[in-house]
């Protein structure tokens, strides 16, 4: 599909700056669309990067209720009148599926020609699925093929051809209140041979400033902890670990990616960061000794 033709060229990505303390610098404002498990890491953070921090919702003061009700807005991508209300000269993280194409592009010649730099969160499922009877599969670098008869794909590559977009191909999202180890104990994964690729959400939520910061327009970037692991190989462990019994998957093939994430560490450095949770089960030991800890005393 030729939609990604080069229309326009991709956005310089200068940042507006405001001086403040002793030499430090605020940028003006970030607007996040979509604001959802993962904007509510990413506020805190942002707050100390810029003066204005903004998240959107179709239903704000539902949605977005731990945010000051000057933060909320409300924006839905089917409906235009709310394009508007977006703030002018904003950077932008764009947190939900760039779906449909025809919105997409209306919604980035209407909104997104006013914004400064735009980050949109992909999904690793845009990478092909591998037919090779190799075992392990080979690690995935940010140029490999991906899958242009999907939809999403379609509209993160018109965004990053024509806007500019650093798109963040994002790995299964875990930290507190997604924990793994309910997905286990309920059945929602089993085990097999397939490999998963996983990213806490506090090191995503510091990829996403990392990369609004330093990332290069039109890049792409794994984020991901750099440890694929099987779900055979989680499971024993969770089970050995918690007590927390799983059945075998009948899946046919073990299937599944291993995806490079260097790109990500060497972005981090520039940031003066870096990855904090690479060993899942250290994660996982957290969230539950902090739940457990939320909860209090039992009467």
């Amino acid at each position: 599909m030729a939609f990604f033709v080069g229309l326009r060229s991709p956005r310089a990505g200068t940042l507006l700056t405001q001086q403040v303390g002793a030499g430090k610098a605020l940028q003006s404002s970030l607007t996040i669309l979509g604001s959802g498990y993962t904007g509510k890491f990413l506020v805190p953070l942002a707050e100390q990067r810029y003066t204005q921090v903004f998240a959107t919702s179709r239903n704000p003061d539902r949605h977005l209720d731990h945010l000051r009700p000057k933060q909320r807005i409300r924006f839905d991508l089917a409906r235009s009148d709310t394009w508007s209300l977006l703030p002018v000269e904003t950077d932008v993280l764009w947190c939900f599926p760039a779906i449909p194409l025809e919105l997409v592009e209306q919604f980035a010649k209407s909104a997104l020609l006013r914004a400064r730099r735009l980050v949109v969160l992909g999904s690793t499922s845009s990478y092909n699925d591998g037919t090779s009877a190799e075992y392990p599969p080979s690690r995935i670098e940010e140029t490999a093929m991906i899958d242009l008869s999907k939809p999403r794909v379609q509209g993160e590559e018109l965004l990053r051809t024509c806007y500019g977009a650093i798109v963040l191909r994002v790995a299964g999202i875990y930290g507190p209140g997604r924990n793994p180890l309910d997905w286990i104990r309920t059945g929602r994964v089993n085990r097999s041979r397939k490999y998963v690729n996983l990213i806490h959400v506090e090191d995503l939520a510091a990829t996403c400033l990392a990369a609004l910061m330093h990332g290069e327009p039109g890049a792409v970037y794994n984020v991901t902890d750099g440890n694929p692991r099987t779900w055979n190989e989680i499971c024993e462990t969770v089970e050995r670990r918690w007590n927390i019994r799983s059945s075998v998957s009948d899946e046919p093939r073990p299937g599944g990616k291993r995806l490079s994430n260097n790109k990500i560490c060497e972005l981090l450095n520039l940031d003066g960061a870096g990855l904090r949770h690479t060993d899942l089960f250290e994660a996982l030991e957290a969230i539950q000794k902090n739940s457990l800890n939320e909860a209090g005393p039992s009467r």
